[in-house]
């Protein structure tokens, strides 16, 4: 087995011989809200007495309880694993709950023995836990059968858990956005229920008002298969995928549109209508593809870019391509954007071209030609995630650890990136297109229905904070 830390290692019981009427045992904890979602976890109880802070506020107690029976298992903690500890059987347990266990309590769980009997080792336990005012939070009875060998055991060693909200990096991006009016976003193509819902649901949350186009029989048909009813959204009929995102484009151009959301159309139709010299949504500034994800094991939102659009950008690409995140980032409510410059090495090699482009850009920065954030590269990727493994590297950088943009080489080393940690790391992701005359967003045909509506957030955010410059 593993081996503890002595504090930790062996756990040690009391056996019927040793207990004697009078003699106690006790354990002190203090309750966090991580203590009470495992609990809603482990038992299903999601009453929102417990969860939901807006509700319990107009509650009797106003404000977030524990789980009664959270108390309870510190009663049983005591008896199984301290007094009497293994080979305890447990019969019956009474109840009573005196006052609510809230946030911050300190709870002293103390368990007294009152009663033996020899003919059946049955030992009977007062218990009584108070908070950090002495006050009585339960009382009871518990009666277990005692041990009559002596047990000691290596402990089993529990597994560490991080609790995570997984959604609340779209909440945030939403509740962002929410205040805003919402925006006139063009829906190019959304003759798949994927495409389409995530466009309503958008606009049921009051984000944006969807303009519909393409094919009217198919959009109308995807409707009425997902029973929702578009009637109140206008929509254009256009015969065919590429048609729909020239007029969407069409649209911005006639400043119909603030914003333009790809359907169930490929990148490639969507960006030929985009991107065109004469009639396309063309800046000055080169577009770029920016994913966020929220990733549970890192402390901030990650910005990747460019994942999608510029394949292999040049060194002016580049500049532009981190301008944009930086502007989003910003945008966003990043005061100082950190960019890391990722590369398979941490220090200059003409060998690697990569690396002469991360130390261009960071002289960039330095003659104001990138500006809003701090920037550092090369950078290998533990670096920008891992402090320690930067100084184990012997690397000063006050992006290493601390990034919240990254820029990848290339379009196929960021789309490979960046799936990996939406996979294997539960990422959750949401996308938009800088750098145009309005954002873009280009969900995945994959991409959940919260993603979708987290990008119109991002998009309503980004075209409000346009106005305001």
């Amino acid at each position: 087995m593993l081996i503890l830390p002595e504090d930790e290692k062996y756990l040690e019981n009391a056996t019927f011989d040793e207990i004697n009427e009078g003699d106690s045992a006790s354990i002190e904890r203090t309750l966090t809200m991580e203590d009470i979602k495992l609990f809603a976890i482990m038992s299903g109880d999601v009453n929102p007495a417990h969860l939901d802070q807006e509700y319990a506020e107009k509650s009797m107690f106003h404000k977030i309880i524990a789980h009664g029976m959270w108390g309870g298992a510190l009663i049983s903690t005591v008896l199984g694993a301290k007094y009497p500890g293994p080979g305890t059987i447990y019969l019956s347990q009474s109840l009573k709950f005196s006052r609510p266990v809230t946030l911050g309590d300190t709870i002293t769980v103390k368990l007294t023995a009152i009663k033996k009997e020899a003919e059946t080792h049955r030992v009977t336990f007062e218990c009584l836990c108070v908070n950090q005012h002495d006050k009585a939070v339960i009382k009871g009875e518990a009666e277990v059968i005692a041990p009559t060998e002596k047990i000691r055991r290596q402990q089993v060693p529990l597994p560490k858990i991080r609790l995570t909200d997984r959604y609340a990096g779209y909440q945030r991006l939403i509740n962002m956005a929410e205040s805003l009016p919402a925006i006139r976003m063009g829906v190019v193509h959304p003759v798949k229920a994927n495409s389409l819902l995530g466009a309503i649901h958008a606009a049921e949350a009051g984000l944006i008002e969807p303009i519909l186009i393409g094919p009217e029989a198919r959009i109308r048909a995807v409707a009425e298969q997902e029973n929702v009813d578009i009637s109140q959204y206008r929509l254009i009929a256009t015969e065919y995928s590429e048609e729909a995102a020239h007029k969407g484009v069409e649209l911005v151009r006639q400043l119909e549109l603030d914003s333009l959301m790809r359907g169930s159309l490929s990148l490639q139709e969507m960006m030929h209508a985009v991107v065109k010299s004469d009639t396309g949504l063309r800046t000055s500034r080169q577009m770029s593809h920016v994913q966020i994800l929220d990733v549970p094991s890192y402390s901030r939102p990650l910005f990747f870019t460019d994942t999608a659009l510029n394949i292999n950008p040049s060194l002016n690409v580049k500049r532009d391509i981190v301008q944009n995140a930086i502007d989003l980032a910003k945008m966003l409510g990043v005061e100082i954007p950190k960019v890391a410059i990722v590369s398979a090495l941490e220090t200059i090699d003409p060998i690697l071209p990569t690396t002469l482009d991360a130390a261009a850009l960071c002289k960039m920065a330095e003659r104001n030609q990138i500006t809003g954030g701090i920037i550092d590269g090369p950078l290998a990727f533990d670096n920008v995630i891992s402090k320690e493994a930067a100084q184990a590297k012997d690397i000063e950088s006050e992006v290493a650890g601390e990034a919240d943009i990254i820029l990848v080489p290339n379009a196929e080393a960021g789309h490979l990136l960046a799936k990996q940690i939406e996979l294997l790391a539960d990422g959750q992701a949401a996308n938009i297109v800088m750098g145009a005359r309005v954002p873009i967003i280009l969900p995945g045909r994959a991409d959940s229905q919260l993603s979708q509506i987290a990008s119109c957030a991002m998009a309503t955010l980004v075209a409000h904070r346009r106005l305001e410059l």
